[in-house]
Formats: structure tokens, C-alpha cells, sequence
């Protein structure tokens, strides 16, 4: 089976690495997220997936079903501190049971120099960021760790660790995941649950569109000047693309990375080596 990813950067090729398996992604309508359910769902993986927007949330599972996976969409709001419960109860439902959770949901949060940062805004960012997504692992892991497998990948961001003007509060929020997963490997590692994260650099798409312009809008650029900046130090002279970070994601839920726990894995095109 082969699947074209409706994004025009290539060709999904279908495997089976992940048959039988079960997955949730959070944010699986888009962007990252929806390039790492259609990843799964080409390495056999059946899935649940979340978004707020309904629209796009029926569209993505439509076109995982064609690609013949078993896919369910789940609402999921991490503003609301009982939705990330109920969401993971509703995807053991749907599937049976769960081998695979991709913590992809996050916001951008505010654009601004930290002294001009609101208050609501900066909480808000670790509510969604952090909050949200130590929620999401926690209700997993209470049906993961009973059973003695499973792997949860977190998506994070280069950003935590290699600062972005003008974005302290997204950039806190990004590093405090680092410490949530190293922490949390080493305590679900004795009931045989992986977890890692993965920090992209910057991401081709809508989202980075607006790092851009909210970046030449505080800094008195032209959009042109951020992108050119942007990729000018990375070796590969490019944005990392979402179907890099897919393809990372299936690695690390795989039993090809059944040794891998606890890692930060960058996938920056280059610019972040460290």
C-alpha cells in the first residue's frame, strides 16, 4: 500500500512495523501530529487521534481510513484538566486497549519580550504545554504499567534548549518536558514502558508561518530575513519537514527501538547538534 500524505513532500511507503498496535496522538489533525498518525497508520498502526477542530478531526480520520487503518477521532481540550482522562479512557475504549501515545498537543504562546509576557499568558502556555501533556502520560501510563509494555513518544521542541527570541514562556515550557520524560523513563522503565521525547527544529507549516511573521513583526524584520536566518545555520540548509518527525515517532513506538528509553531526540535538520 502506498499513500501520497496530501502535503506534497513524498510518498508514504506501508510497512509493518507497528501491526496490531494500538495508538493515540494528541493534535492528529494536523500538522506534526497528522503527519505522525498517517505514519503510524501506514506502519499498520490502528488509532485514535484528537483535535478541537472537528472539521479537520473527521477529514484526518477519513483518510486514515481509506488507508485501511482503524481510526477514531476523540475530543480533547488541555485547558480542561478532566479531559485528557477521559479522552485516553475513550481511545482504550475504541481500541481495546492502547501500546502507543504520542503526546503531540502544545500551543505557541505569546510573542513578546519577557517583560512585556502577561501573566494569564504565560500560565496558560504551561497549562496546555506541560500540564496537558504530564496528564495525557499520566492517564496512559494507568493503563500501560498494569500490562507491562507500551511506549509513549512527547513531542517537544528545539526551542527548549536552543532559546528563540521573544518566546520565553513557550521556550520554559519545552525544557520542563525534558525533565518530565527523562524522570518518568526512569520510573515506568521497571514495568516495561518507554518514553522519549523528540525536539524538532523549525517544522514547515502553518505554525511555523506564524513563528515568522510574529518574530518580523517584534523584531523589525521581513518575513523573507526570519526564514533566511532560520535555516541559514542548520547543515541540511532547510526547516525540518513534519514527515521527518513522523518518521522519528515510528522508530521510537517500534520494537526496532526497544533498547531506546529516557532520550531527547533532535530532529533540527543540523542546527541543534547537542
Amino acid at each position: 500500500m502506498t499513500h501520497a500524505d496530501g502535503a506534497g513532500v513524498g510518498t508514504i511507503m506501508a510497512s509493518d512495523r507497528l501491526a496490531g498496535r494500538r495508538a493515540l496522538v494528541t493534535g492528529g489533525a494536523s500538522g506534526i501530529g497528522r503527519a505522525i498518525a498517517l505514519r503510524l497508520a501506514a506502519a499498520g498502526a490502528d488509532l485514535v487521534i484528537t483535535s478541537r477542530d472537528t472539521t479537520k478531526l473527521d477529514a484526518t480520520v477519513a483518510e486514515l481510513t481509506t488507508m485501511g487503518a482503524t481510526a477514531h477521532g476523540v475530543s480533547l481540550d488541555l485547558s480542561d484538566p478532566s479531559s485528557p482522562q477521559r479522552c485516553v479512557d475513550a481511545a482504550v475504549e475504541a481500541l481495546g486497549s492502547l501500546d502507543v501515545v504520542v503526546a503531540n498537543s502544545g500551543i505557541g504562546g505569546p510573542t513578546a519580550p519577557l517583560w512585556e509576557v502577561e501573566l494569564e499568558d504565560f500560565e496558560e502556555t504551561f497549562d496546555i504545554n506541560v500540564r496537558g501533556t504530564f496528564l495525557v502520560l499520566r492517564a496512559a501510563a494507568r493503563h500501560m504499567i498494569p500490562r507491562g509494555s507500551g511506549s509513549m513518544v512527547v513531542i517537544g521542541s528545539m526551542t527548549g534548549k536552543r532559546p528563540l527570541l521573544n518566546r520565553s514562556p513557550y521556550a520554559a515550557s519545552k525544557l520542563a518536558l525534558v525533565g518530565l520524560v527523562r524522570t518518568f523513563a526512569g520510573e515506568a522503565g521497571p514495568h516495561g514502558v518507554r518514553v522519549n521525547l523528540i525536539s524538532p527544529g523549525f517544522v514547515s507549516g502553518p505554525r511555523l508561518d506564524w513563528v515568522v511573521s510574529g518574530q518580523a513583526e517584534s523584531r523589525g524584520l521581513s518575513e523573507e530575513q526570519v526564514r533566511e536566518e532560520m535555516t541559514a545555520d542548520t547543515p541540511l540548509r532547510r526547516f525540518t519537514s513534519p514527515e521527518d518527525v513522523a518518521d522519528a515517532t515510528v522508530y521510537l513506538a517500534s520494537d526496532q527501538a526497544a533498547g531506546i528509553t529516557g532520550i531527547d531526540l533532535n530532529v533540527t535538520a543540523g542546527l541543534f547538534l547537542s
